[in-house]
């Protein structure tokens, strides 16, 4: 099991100017692949339980006041922009109209509020698909770099054959063989990627929805709050 780390560690450094290029490109798109996979790791499990928290504080406290001055603190969680995008339009809207005017014109009012809701969903969703496409990036265009390295491996292994005018497997073996590193570096950069990409976009859906689903709480109360005639 040793030698063959050796033998693949020989064959990397043996290979040519391009192939180490490739080699290398790899490594280090793999290594900023994996710091985003863990980044977004933490941000989205910050987030769930930062929502968790503000969905309690969102039911249990008294006043929208009480809630937007929490809200204000709760910089992580992705609920608590979206109230505080709600909760804007709704001060705006009393601001302009006053209690008693609003409350005459609830189903106008509620529109505005639900634009509002839906520009918090966009920015809260948007931040937290921020450096996804880095990983989408990564699953479609490593393997074809790989691809590319294997290919001039090859290509200069012919061109070795060539000069040595033989083509016995031992002249063409630890070409190829260097060559086809590049394609297995490739691979192995793009799967997490794949996988990573494909998980955490699937957790962002589920997040997006869970953030609707509390909109129309948020919605819902404050269109009780306008029509008693409330300000807060």
């Amino acid at each position: 099991m040793e030698t063959s780390h050796i033998n693949v560690f020989h064959m990397v450094l043996g290979s040519g100017p391009v192939v180490t290029g490739v080699l290398l490109s790899l490594v280090l798109i793999s290594m900023a692949c994996w710091t985003v996979i863990f980044a977004k790791i933490l941000h989205f499990r910050r987030a769930k339980s930062a929502d968790e928290f503000f969905a309690r504080i969102f039911w249990d406290s008294p006043s929208f006041a009480a809630i937007r001055r929490s809200a204000e603190d709760m910089a992580n969680s992705p609920m608590a922009g979206v109230f505080l995008a709600a909760h804007e339009e709704y001060l705006k809207i009393q601001k302009a109209l006053g209690k008693d005017r609003a409350a005459k014109n609830v189903s106008m009012c509620m529109e505005v509020v639900a634009r509002g809701i839906e520009s918090g969903i966009q920015e809260e969703t948007g931040e937290l698909a921020r450096a996804l496409p880095f990983l989408a990036t990564t699953g479609n265009a490593a393997p074809f770099i790989g691809l590319f390295g294997t290919v001039w491996g090859i290509m200069n292994s012919f061109h070795q054959i060539g000069l040595a005018g033989t083509a016995s497997l031992a002249t063409v073996a630890p070409g190829i063989s260097e060559a086809l590193v590049a394609t297995a570096a490739g691979l192995a950069a793009a799967i997490p990627a794949v996988i990573a990409f494909n998980t955490f976009t699937s957790v962002l859906e589920s997040k997006e929805q869970d953030l609707r689903n509390f909109a129309n709480d948020v919605m819902n109360t404050m269109q009780i709050q306008l029509m008693k005639g409330l300000e807060e």
